[in-house]
């Protein structure tokens, strides 16, 4: 009669030898580190200590020892793996609450002048570049080494477990929380070869013995295990040499003009501290046009349905060229690195010509936008100037520039990001723009301080709204304006990232590592098969797993079937009253 127990009967007894047998046959299906029976708490490692100063050495050199090991096993326990890990997490929290220098320098110092009370705490927290702060480089690097200090002994452990073969059976099958009994009047030799033929089809590891055939199956589920914690440490490998390798910079580029990547071309540029301006990747692009179309009625008004920026770009300094299209999270992606679309608005062309009627400037005036209907401000510095006597002077323009003005909102500001009614608002000065100093300026900003306006004849403030092709003439014959037409310009952010392609793929290892180390079972399964008292094959069948779960008594009694052809069942001439258990 065949029965099956999901779960060993409680009975007082003495331990025994056989007892014994029976936990080793379950004691190494995981290389998961155990805790040690000795020192658990920090205390004395030195021991006893000799009198002398010998004595005082050897005892002091133990207590380093002991001290550093005691350590080590903290770090590279799985706890503390664990508690650092959770401890990364919380750490990004700051990072994305508060500005980042890094990210954006500019709001920082917004957030620096808004806050003042916080912001010197903050700062000395560093709180304002976490990524690069001295407390999460601790919390990175101990988990980095934590992670490290785990995985070596449990790779070796189960390097160990692949090389060795499947326990011998326990004395008492029956005690297994799964089990199954039952008579045949098959040889014992037939029974266990048709065993171990049945296991083997199921992709068990074999190993005859005497009278039982050990198997064991599921060691993919430790395999994945250590593959998701090293994948986690590629993934702080990749997140490190993104950090430290990257390179970053914006750029505005008015229609028709290009772009090289090299240090000078950018507007902006920050990078890793590991970066060098040889690793920059020789390409460039040039921005052949703009389409913008944007929703003109609804509550969607002025949302873009159109956003790209049509370019051509090569690779190398002497690559062929190869048209095509930027759009809102659709980069180009070229020479390892991605150039993303980020903004969009328009450049004023003006002719500018100084008091004797020469050329003192044209091409685009620099705006930048101040809504999302992109009305902008607008500067003009003109630093090569001669007044009508030809006297050296500097003029400087500042206004705006509204791509669609309606004066029936009583406002200068554009009512629609399109260029349904373009009008050019400047006021002009001289005097000197502050550039001969050497000190860098801002191009979006017109330094006044040693600057006059120029009058109107009743004398207010000298101003001019101008259309394409309109030209405003400055007081006392000192020169022109001409409005010529206007431009679209894009401003692109390019973005090198090394790291990125190997953080995706210690990703998906870790996913995979993490779906078998929770959906594969590490279990063992013996079948016995002696002769019994009556002369019959007794067969025995039994089987262990690493935790709990239906799917080992389902198996076993899977294997029971499909041993039926080589062992029936056969009813014993006395039968014994069955065991506690369900009967299989």
């Amino acid at each position: 009669m065949a029965k099956t127990d999901s779960t060993a009967s409680p009975q007082t007894r003495e331990p025994r030898q056989d007892e014994e047998d029976d936990g080793t046959a379950g004691a190494p299906l995981s290389t998961a580190p155990t805790e040690e029976g000795g020192q658990a708490m920090p205390g004395s490692f030195g021991g006893v200590r000799a009198p002398g100063f010998l004595g005082a050495l050897a005892w002091t050199a133990r207590e380093a020892i002991g001290w550093v090991r005691w350590f080590w096993r903290q770090l590279t326990s799985m706890r503390v793996a664990l508690i650092l890990l959770f401890l990364l997490s919380l750490a990004t929290i700051p990072g994305s609450l508060v500005p980042q220098t890094s990210v954006d320098a500019v709001k920082a110092q917004g957030w620096k002048d808004q806050h003042k009370t916080l912001a010197p705490i903050y700062d000395k927290l560093g709180l304002f570049h976490v990524y690069s702060s001295v407390w999460f480089s601790a919390i990175y690097i101990l988990l980095f080494v934590s992670l490290i200090g785990c995985i070596v002994p449990r790779t070796w452990q189960f390097v160990g477990q692949l090389r060795s073969r499947p326990p011998g059976a326990p004395r008492h099958l029956t005690r297994m929380p799964a089990h199954a009994t039952w008579h045949t009047d098959a040889e014992p030799e037939q029974v266990l070869a048709a065993a171990a033929k049945v296991l083997r089809a199921r992709r068990f590891r074999t190993e005859a013995r005497s009278e039982a055939v050990a198997a064991e199956k599921g060691y993919l589920r430790e395999a994945g295990n250590l593959l998701f914690h090293i994948s986690l440490i590629v993934l702080l490998v990749a997140f490190a040499s993104g950090q430290l390798w990257k390179s970053e910079g914006g750029k505005l580029i008015v229609e028709g003009d290009g772009f090289s990547n090299t240090l000078t071309q950018y507007d902006d540029f920050k990078s890793g501290s590991l970066f060098d301006p040889e690793d920059l990747a020789p390409f460039g692009f040039r921005l052949d046009g703009f389409t913008g179309t944007y929703e003109r009625t609804g509550p969607q008004k002025g949302t873009p349905r159109e956003y790209a920026a049509h370019v051509t770009y090569w690779d190398g300094s002497d690559g062929a060229e190869h048209k095509t299209d930027i759009k809102v999270n659709e980069p180009l992606e070229t020479a390892g690195s991605k150039v993303y679309l980020i903004g969009h608005g328009y450049s004023p062309i003006v002719t500018v010509r100084d008091g004797k009627g020469d050329i003192a400037y044209r091409g685009a005036v620099g705006a930048l936008p101040l809504d999302s209907n992109v009305t902008e401000t607008t500067v003009l510095k003109v630093p090569d100037y001669r007044d009508k006597n030809g006297n050296k002077d500097q003029l400087g323009f500042k206004g705006f520039f509204v791509p669609t003005l309606d004066l029936r909102t009583g406002t200068m500001f554009s009512q629609f990001p399109g260029l349904d009614n373009p009008v050019l608002v400047l006021t002009a000065y001289h005097g000197s723009l502050g550039i001969d100093s050497g000190m860098p300026q801002n191009v979006y900003q017109l330094d006044l301080s040693k600057m006059k306006q120029f009058k109107d004849k009743d004398g207010s403030a000298f101003k001019s709204m101008l259309k394409a092709g309109d030209t405003m003439t400055l007081p006392d014959g000192a020169g022109t304006l001409k409005f010529e037409g206007i431009k679209n310009w894009a401003t692109f952010q390019v973005s090198h990232q090394p790291g990125n392609e190997t953080a995706l793929a210690g990703a998906a290892a870790a996913l995979l590592g993490l779906a078998g180390s929770l959906f594969i079972q590490r279990r063992r399964i013996w079948v016995r098969a002696v002769e019994g008292e009556d002369g019959r094959t007794v067969v025995e069948l039994a089987g262990l797993g690493r935790s709990e779960s239906a799917r080992l008594p389902e198996e076993l009694a899977d294997i029971a079937v499909a041993l039926q052809d080589a062992a029936p069942l056969v009813t014993p001439a006395d039968p014994a009253e069955p065991s506690e258990g369900a009967r299989a």
